[in-house]
């Protein structure tokens, strides 16, 4: 009898400590299944670009499949959205362009969702800037001879969407030298890159790491850039800066947000993965070829940086009277 009250007791206190144990335990096998990567706009643009480096690195650090996800639409916030209202467990990520995200609430009068609430700054991975390129028809060389062919004749403008930061980019351009052309709004950059190769638009700013294959190959003549400092992989080529735009520098930037209640061990271990995943040396060799430049950053940082963005972009759009649904 003593024996078999001795197993009662050892058993009861077994299942007790695995009753306390369990939390601990799950908390510890993060993660135990895939990790959905959502990117909010069409294969091939900058953000699936570098979703589609990284996300084998990703897989073979976590242990765990990586799927990525196109969810296009309404200038990336239907991806956005999706993952805002996901579960914030950590299996559902955001990979977009982190300055454009920013832009959002100023722009879209019936957003339903909060960017700054909703979702979790946790990594920042890259910056591309935005490349001005034209048709090769295009009879201008620089940007002040786009300028000067802008107030002679209809241009068309071909934006990745109405209020996405390469819009807004172009707005500011203006606005500093006085160009005038006409905005054609497309679903995402892969559409306005094409029709610009093909004429049907002529001039166009967009993301460099998805833009430069095609000034490689001819397809599209470059002006210039908008960076602070001419880049070492064109250094011929002149910023827009130095060519009158005063000040000017825009461009994409890639991060990393999950859904707004993510706990902290989580997304400081998703940071983790994914610096180490950008920072692999082939990974940083095949996106620095391409005209991306690796930054990082922790969540704080990252979480400072959009909140910075929000505020700068602002005042463009204020100053546009651009207001959507």
């Amino acid at each position: 009898m003593l024996t078999r009250n001795r197993f009662l007791c050892s058993a009861l206190a077994l299942a007790a400590a695995s009753a306390f144990a369990t939390p601990v335990l799950a908390n510890d096998a993060w993660p135990s299944k895939p990790i959905r990567l959502v990117v909010p706009y069409p294969p091939g643009g900058s953000s699936d670009i570098i979703a589609r480096s990284i996300g084998q690195v990703i897989s073979q650090e976590l242990k765990q499949s990586v799927v990525i996800e196109n969810k296009p639409g309404a200038n990336g916030n239907l991806g956005a959205e999706f993952v805002a209202r996901a579960q914030p467990d950590g299996y559902t990520w955001l990979l977009a362009d982190l300055g454009a995200l920013a832009i959002s609430p100023s722009v879209y009068t019936k957003l339903s969702f909060d960017p700054s609430k909703d979702l979790r700054g946790t990594a920042m991975l890259a910056y591309s800037p935005h490349m001005l390129v034209v048709h090769p028809g295009v009879k201008a060389n620089n940007l002040q001879e786009l300028v000067a062919l802008s107030k002679k004749e209809d241009l068309n403008f071909a934006v990745t969407a109405t209020g996405s930061a390469p819009h807004l980019a172009g707005v500011e351009l203006a606005r500093l030298t006085g160009a005038k052309w006409v905005y054609v709004p497309y679903k995402g950059g892969v559409q306005s890159v094409q029709d610009t190769v093909a004429g049907q638009t002529q001039v166009l700013m967009n993301g460099m790491l998805a833009t430069y294959p095609h000034v490689q190959s001819g397809k599209l003549k470059l002006l210039g850039i908008s960076k602070e400092t001419r880049m070492p992989l064109i250094a011929d080529v002149p910023t827009l800066a130095e060519q009158g735009a005063k000040g000017f520098a825009s461009g994409t930037w890639q991060g990393v947000v999950l859904p707004g209640k993510t706990p902290d061990a989580i997304v400081q271990r998703v940071n983790q993965v994914l610096l180490t995943a950008i920072r692999t040396p082939d990974v940083r060799a095949r996106l620095t070829g391409q005209g991306a430049e690796v930054v990082t950053m922790s969540p704080a940082e990252t979480t400072k940086f959009f909140n910075a963005e929000r505020a700068r972009w602002r005042s463009v759009v204020q100053g546009a009277n651009l207001q959507l649904d």
